[in-house]
């Protein structure tokens, strides 16, 4: 095979040539990601589904399926196969039969294997038994307002799915995923337009062009590197949450040293976790450092914010304390705590979270124990600084070696 001759290239458009090979395969590349991984998806739904309904040894397990399930995936390393998470799954597939058109040949046997009539049996309502079972009714929209399920695939991730399978009713999912296809919307725009009640607000609203021209005007828009972050999409790839998740290197760094720094202070900190996965309600959300102090018995949250105090910070890091004080707190643990570091070019801010810890004396040996917010203050003012003296030597690097003019004295 030839490779096709190429026109003669100026320095220009070789930059234009690569930056386009580089986008368009990227952007094939992330495609072929999130339609994997939701494919993935809908297939667990489906096997779960079929399993419920025919399986040979079904009655064994009955309301405790999804724990079982769960539990022998999670042994076997399956990622993101928790029981609210299989419970979705099977959502996703009653709520969008479609997607059994976007499937390749290989996979379709795949499923005849499982169902003589894998098409027919996906489109079919299913019966409420238990839990398992409940499903929203899927009731049929005018022809008219389809949308080609391989569209549905190649422009939306699972996360996006995700945020629409919870809608009960069908036309206002559909009014969503419309918008979003429209408007080619991150999913964080796709659940601040739902939680906004967008859809009822275009009901009431007699201009609804002109309110569709405001949300699509201010939307944020999906791009390759927010799908690729995508929590579910580095799991399915192997990914660890800290090799993605950070927002700056200057937070990388920061967070690098403050769980070395406070191994170092001896106090009895034991490194649990960092950037600790935890799912509350429908929502992911990442603790930055996650300790078990030996001597206070207790969960340590640590939350390293790069910018200036704010109560959404403090709120935030006292919803993650409560939770671990909810969910993992075993006998003989005291409530955990948590940390919060802001940082501004001038200072530093500490606070501490008790969340509702009403034990005076528990308190006490908390302050004795834990790093004092002095400590703490320096810490972070000293990384500041250094990291401000590395941009700067930099900086002069890049520069070149001249000495300084009259203007740097």
């Amino acid at each position: 095979m030839t490779t096709p001759a190429v026109p003669a290239l100026s320095f220009e458009r070789l930059v234009i040539a690569i930056g386009q090979a580089h986008a368009e395969l990227a952007a094939q590349a992330a495609r072929a990601v999130n339609t994997g991984l939701t494919a993935r998806n809908w297939l667990i739904g489906f096997y779960i589904e079929e399993y419920e309904r025919h399986g040979v040894d079904r009655q064994q397990y009955g309301d405790k399926l999804l724990d079982r399930l769960a539990e022998t995936l999670e042994r076997k390393g399956a990622f993101r196969c928790d029981r609210r998470e299989l419970y979705r799954y099977r959502q996703f597939y009653l709520t969008y039969p479609q997607i059994v058109e976007t499937l390749s040949p290989q996979l379709i046997v795949r499923l005849g294997a499982s169902s003589p009539s894998p098409k027919h049996r996906i489109v079919e309502s299913a019966t409420p038994q238990s839990e398992i079972s409940a499903s929203p009714l899927r009731e049929a929209l005018p022809s008219e307002l389809d949308i080609p399920p391989q569209r549905l695939m190649q422009s939306l991730s699972f996360s996006h799915f995700a945020e629409l399978i919870p809608l009960k009713e069908p036309l206002k999912r559909r009014f969503y995923e419309v918008e979003c296809l429209r408007g080619n919307w991150s999913v964080r725009e796709l659940k601040r337009q739902i939680a906004s009640l967008y859809y009822e607000r275009s009901g009431l609203s007699s201009d609804k062009d002109k309110l569709a021209d405001h949300v699509q005007g201010k939307a944020e828009q999906a791009s390759i590197g927010l799908g690729v972050r995508d929590p579910y999409v580095f799991e399915f790839l192997g990914l660890k949450p800290q090799e993605v998740m950070y927002e700056t290197d200057v937070e990388d760094a920061l967070l690098d040293n403050l769980q070395e720094f406070l191994l170092e202070l001896g106090h009895g900190f034991c490194f649990e976790a960092r950037q600790k996965r935890i799912l509350i309600g429908d929502s992911h959300n990442f603790v930055d450092l996650v300790f078990y102090h030996r001597i206070l018995k207790c969960h340590v949250l640590v939350e390293l914010k790069v910018a200036a105090f704010s109560h959404e910070n403090i709120g935030q890091l006292n919803t993650y304390v409560s939770w671990y004080r909810k969910h993992m707190m075993t006998e003989g643990d005291n409530p955990p705590v948590g940390i919060l570091l802001c940082t501004q070019k001038d200072h530093a801010l500490v606070e501490y979270a008790l969340a509702g810890i009403d034990n005076g004396l528990f308190v006490s040996k908390y302050l004795l124990e834990l790093p004092k917010k002095e400590e703490m203050q320096r810490f972070i003012e000293e990384q500041l600084a250094a990291g401000a003296a590395g941009e700067a030597n930099i900086r002069h690097r890049a520069g070149g070696e001249s000495k300084p003019g009259k203007e740097d004295h």
